[in-house]
């Protein structure tokens, strides 16, 4: 008996796991979920995300009854395919940070300015144009075999749509004009404009010294009697290297083998901003591993200080996005210097007063991309005797990590973002200290949705947009609204991190060799 197909499914697949939510696209209901790990490291083998998605989707109850579905990932990641289909080394992902010393030559070569006119964005080792140039550096053998280059969302729904390297069971084959992209994930590569929606080619060949072409979409009536793509005799070398075709923000990929429409998917920042149904006047404020500061808006931006990513949004808008060093792990280092559980840190925080009576952190254990500080270190400041008790400093710890984030949230509006009011989302926004200190440290209101995988969510509704053509009205659930209330928490912050500040406006490759620990935001907003 046959099964209706009328559900859609949204696949968040992040560096630390792959995640499928099945919902019911009239109410945005989770009706089944499932999740299987990733490997942990910087280089991954690619195939161990397509064995965790299929896990994830066995998990979840399968695709028998789903229409429609989309993929988001991890975004910057570097998959460098042969003309077989064959990945050629084990991606780099987002979090790699070898690249580091490419992107600084990247930018001494291009300017800062003139990457921020182009492309939006100031190389970090992140992104993929710097691992792209690493590559040509450091592995020509390999560089010499690429045929076509593609970010984890993109390969990932290349698979779904039934591709796969020769040597695999790949129904459709290596057809790599089958590849395809979204302008939310391509404009973290250094060589795609969110403003023209166009990959900037001469960029490409800049990175990696060859010439390079958006895929066709050709369907495999195009391959060779072997499998393999008809390709140049010449070979990858001199042929131009295939870049994903960049799909508009609900245009369909195409059907996988058993005729599930497969939407454009997204990068998992632009995801998230879709299924929290984020529009201007919203930040989304995340605190995982990373901080992230994100807001959609049809402002362009142009930031050569490179704090602020001039990223696309999945709606076809922009998504300027901020990431902060030290985020939830300043918690985590709260705990273990007060011998407390975080549970215990919260209350001893909460036991205390706002400006933690004159103690301040500075919490820049990681130095800090947000003012621009690769090598500074963490500090208390203003200890006396009196105000040195376990409530002070649980306080501290807890205002220094959100004022971090609030510095980060001035660099967006610098851009000219209007806010209106902030989403606080990922793990430490469920630490009942964070939502009350909050309100000590913004001046706008303060939404607390319910604890979800907002990434996976966004994806099932870009799934559900381009199976109806409408972008559905999703309810997302509110656990607390925070009224922000005035005090003195950030200038007395401020008085202790202005005069660090000197190098905050000069350009990242201007200050150190600093590597850019988990500068790009990459890092799936929903993580704790």
């Amino acid at each position: 008996m046959s099964v209706d197909r009328r559900l859609v499914a949204g696949v968040d697949s992040s560096t630390q796991s792959c995640k499928v939510v099945i919902v019911d696209p009239s109410t945005g209901g989770i009706l089944r979920s499932g999740s299987a790990p990733h490997p942990v490291g910087t280089e991954v083998d690619p195939e161990a995300w397509w064995t965790a998605l299929q896990k994830a989707i066995s998990e979840a109850g399968g695709f028998a009854d789903v229409a429609a579905v989309s993929i988001s990932g991890q975004q910057h990641g570097l998959i460098a395919l042969d003309r077989h289909g064959q990945v050629i080394r084990d991606a780099l992902l987002w979090n790699d940070l070898r690249s580091d010393g490419a992107a600084r030559a990247l930018i001494a070569e291009i300017g800062a300015d003139e990457f921020v006119d182009r492309a939006g964005v100031v190389p970090v080792a992140s992104f993929t144009g710097a691992k792209l140039r690493w590559l040509r550096d450091h592995e020509p053998d390999n560089a010499s075999r690429v045929a076509a280059v593609a970010l984890p969302h993109d390969w990932l729904t290349w698979r779904l749509l039934g591709h796969g390297p020769s040597s695999s069971s790949a129904l459709r084959g290596p057809d790599l004009e089958a590849l395809v992209t979204d302008a939310s994930d391509a404009s973290g590569t250094a060589y795609f404009s969110a403003v023209t929606g166009r990959y900037d080619l001469d960029l490409f060949r800049a990175a990696f010294g060859a010439p390079a072409r958006e895929a066709t979409g050709s369907t495999t009536t195009g391959s060779t009697t072997d499998g393999s793509p008809a390709t140049d005799e010449l070979g990858p070398t001199t042929a131009p290297i295939v870049l994903p075709r960049v799909l508009a923000p609900h245009e369909s990929a195409g059907h996988t083998p058993e005729g599930i429409l497969v939407g454009p998917g997204a990068g998992d920042n632009a995801a998230a901003a879709l299924g929290l149904g984020a529009a201007a006047g919203d930040v989304i404020i995340s605190i995982g591993t990373s901080g992230t500061v994100f807001s959609p808006t049809r402002l362009e931006i142009n930031d050569s200080s490179g704090m602020v990513a001039g990223f696309a949004s999945a709606d076809g808008g922009r998504l300027p996005l901020v990431a902060t060093l030290n985020a939830a792990r300043v918690l985590d280092s709260a705990a273990a210097l007060l011998r407390a559980s975080h549970t215990d840190v919260a209350a001893l925080a909460l036991a205390s007063s706002p400006g933690a009576n004159g103690l301040t952190l500075v919490p820049y254990f990681e130095g800090e991309r947000t003012p621009n500080l690769p090598s500074a270190t963490a500090r208390l400041e203003g200890m006396t005797l009196a105000n040195s008790t376990p409530e002070n400093v649980a306080r501290a710890f807890v205002e220094g990590m959100l004022c971090g984030l609030a510095d980060g949230l001035d660099a967006v509006l610098r851009q000219g973002v209007k806010v209106q009011r902030l989403f606080l989302i990922g793990g430490a926004a469920r630490n009942p200290a964070v939502r009350e200190v909050a309100r000590d440290i913004f001046t706008v209101p303060i939404d607390v949705p319910e604890q979800a995988e907002y990434v996976a969510i966004g994806a099932a509704r870009q799934a559900a947009w381009t199976l109806t053509g409408t972008s559905p009205r999703w309810q997302v659930e509110l656990v607390a609204t925070l009224h922000p209330r005035p005090s003195q928490v950030r200038q007395q912050y401020h008085s202790y991190t202005n005069t660090n500040v000197i190098d905050a406006t000069r350009p990242a490759h201007e200050n150190s060799d600093n590597d850019h620990r988990r500068s790009s935001g990459a890092q799936a907003p929903v993580e704790g």
